[in-house]
Order: structure tokens, then C-alpha cells, then sequence
């Protein structure tokens, strides 16, 4: 993959009126919908990339879900139909398009605003490869295998925490807002636990503290199955616990979730505890250590590190890359 993949970006000059929207950000991306961002600003200074798009494997659409929906020209009621446009000027503009009807091409987004997108441009949604947070197989947007998860992170800045100083007596800890049926029978039925720490409202200790000193850390599912959460967990060291039915887990075609994480059905939040208690010791450090082996896959840099977030979409891609190569 590393050696041959490439990819064709439909190119836009800095003074396109929605240059903002289709050029990488001039800064560093932040937030919860910085892998939309950080992906298309690495993607874009990497080897990947190839100015012949008869040497093309794959051809990106770089409009940005996130940025289209906070432009005031645009916004959430308009995406559909820019989109919409933009799919109509490059198949008039350009033969790839049209040649494949959009299976060789794909577009990232970590926006939930994104899964109804293409709801004008139904050929995107069918054909075209979605790179998406929101990568849940109850959404009719989301087409597992055809489309792959991409993992909502938080950026970080500087070395991984040591995580060795650390005592970690909590056996599990949640912190998050009631917008869900999930994390309200969460609450209900954890709320008050000596042992299984919930909090929907202001915490006493700072949150990655929080993260620090616990054993298992919840990712549950809010309005969307996909949350910082499990990158935050990995990050300090915590094993994700995850509660989200129908969530497509991020690199699931390459890791083997089960190695560093524990998926309980949201049936079975009643049982979390005797669910966690029943982990062993040694059956905690095994996991404990593979979350370790797992965190550098859930991290950006720029440029990119082997084996990061990255890399890892890029293999994603590269697995989804159309056996029939159209010439023409």
C-alpha cells in the first residue's frame, strides 16, 4: 500500500469562493471533528498523492461536511444541495466520475450533519467510499464494507503520558450529557455505585485525571454511536469499555478490538459490573498492555508517523480501492 496507492485530489485554487471549504485548514485542527481536518491536511502533503489522475487508484472529494456547515452561505439546510453541485461540476468538468458513477471515490467527514449529506446525490452514497465518525449499520446512510469508520480524536499535543505513576482504583468511570435512551438507563441503573463512577454534570476532578485513575473507561452511545471517547481511554491508558450496538468500530478490518477493549450490549448494562469484576487480573494487563500497542493508532501528526490514524485510514482506503481499473 505504502508504495502504490495513489490518489487524485480534484484540484481548487486558494481563490475559489469556497476555497475555506474545499482547501486544507490553514491552522491546527482542534475539537471533536478534527480528524475530518487533520486527515485531509496530512493527506495532502503526503506521497499519496499523484497529479496524473490516470495513475490514480482512487480520486477524494475534499469538501468539508464540518466547514459547509458552520459557512453562513451554506449551513446544515443547504449541504445537501452543495454537494449536489459539486458532484454535478466535476462529472461535467471531469471523465472519472462518470466513467466508475463515483465507486473509485470517496470523501471523509466526522460531522453527524454528514450521514445525511448526500440525501441529493444518492450516487455518493451508493458507490462512492464514505469515510465517516457516524459509522453505525442502523444508519441507511452508512454502507458497511463499502464504507469504512474513521475514529473521532481529540488532537493531542506533545509525548504520550507515562502512564506507569499511576494507581487506578476505579473500576469504571463515564462522564457525559443524558442525550441518549443508552446513557439514561446508564445513569439509572449506575448512578449511585460506590464502584462504577457516572457523571452527567460538573466533574470534581479534572477529566483526564478521571481517566488516569481508572481500570475501564465507558464509551456510550449519545446521538451518534461514535464519540471521542475510546481515543481518549487508549490515549491515558484506560481500557475502552463499549457500549454502542451497531457501532462499525474504527480499523476493524485490520485490530482485533477484543485484544484491548471489552463491547457490552446495551441490554447488558444491568450486568456491567459482574461483567468487569469477572475480568481476571491477568486477563486486565493483557488488555491493559495491548491498549498501550493500540494508542498510536488513534493519534494525528503532521506530518504523519507510521502506523498512525492516518495511515491506518489510508489502509482502509487501500482495501476498498476498485479491482477494475477504467481506462480511458
Amino acid at each position: 500500500m505504502n508504495r502504490s496507492l495513489k490518489i487524485y485530489v480534484y484540484s481548487h485554487r486558494s481563490d475559489d469562493p469556497f476555497a475555506n471549504i474545499l482547501l486544507p485548514v490553514n491552522f491546527e485542527p482542534g475539537g471533536n471533528y478534527a480528524s475530518e481536518s487533520y486527515f485531509k491536511k496530512v493527506l495532502m502533503i503526503s506521497h499519496f498523492i499523484t497529479k496524473d489522475p490516470s495513475k490514480a487508484d482512487l480520486f477524494f472529494l475534499p469538501f468539508s461536511i464540518a466547514r459547509l456547515r458552520h459557512d453562513p452561505r451554506v449551513g446544515i439546510r443547504g449541504i445537501q444541495d452543495f454537494i449536489r453541485n459539486y458532484i454535478s461540476n466535476i462529472s461535467h468538468e471531469y471523465p472519472y466520475w462518470n466513467r466508475s458513477g463515483g465507486a473509485d471515490h470517496f470523501y471523509v467527514a466526522c460531522h453527524s450533519v454528514g450521514r445525511s449529506a448526500m440525501e441529493k446525490t444518492i450516487e455518493v452514497k451508493l458507490n462512492a467510499i464514505q469515510v465517516v465518525c457516524s459509522s453505525s449499520y442502523y444508519v441507511s446512510a452508512y454502507v458497511p464494507h463499502k464504507d469504512a469508520s474513521l475514529p473521532q480524536i481529540w488532537p493531542r499535543q506533545g509525548d504520550n503520558p507515562d502512564l506507569a505513576s499511576y494507581e487506578r482504583r476505579t473500576l469504571v468511570f463515564f462522564s457525559g450529557s443524558l442525550n441518549s435512551p443508552v446513557r439514561e438507563n446508564l445513569l439509572r441503573v449506575w448512578g449511585n455505585d460506590t464502584e462504577i463512577s457516572v457523571h452527567t454534570g460538573h466533574l470534581e476532578k479534572p477529566y483526564t485525571e478521571e481517566l488516569l485513575s481508572s481500570k475501564f473507561c465507558l464509551h456510550v452511545k449519545g446521538f451518534e454511536v461514535n464519540t471521542a471517547r475510546i481515543s481518549d481511554a487508549l490515549y491515558y491508558g484506560c481500557v475502552p469499555v463499549i457500549i454502542a450496538n451497531h457501532y462499525d468500530l474504527p480499523f476493524a478490518d485490520v485490530l482485533n478490538w477484543k485484544s484491548f477493549s471489552v463491547v457490552v450490549a446495551t441490554l447488558d448494562i444491568p450486568k456491567l459490573k459482574k461483567i468487569l469484576q469477572g475480568i481476571s487480573t491477568d486477563e486486565y494487563l493483557v488488555l491493559k498492555n495491548n491498549v498501550i500497542n493500540a494508542r498510536k493508532h488513534f493519534q494525528w501528526h503532521l506530518p504523519p508517523f507510521d502506523y498512525d490514524a492516518f495511515y491506518m485510514v489510508m489502509h482502509e482506503l487501500w482495501l476498498r480501492r476498485s479491482s477494475l481499473r477504467v481506462s480511458g
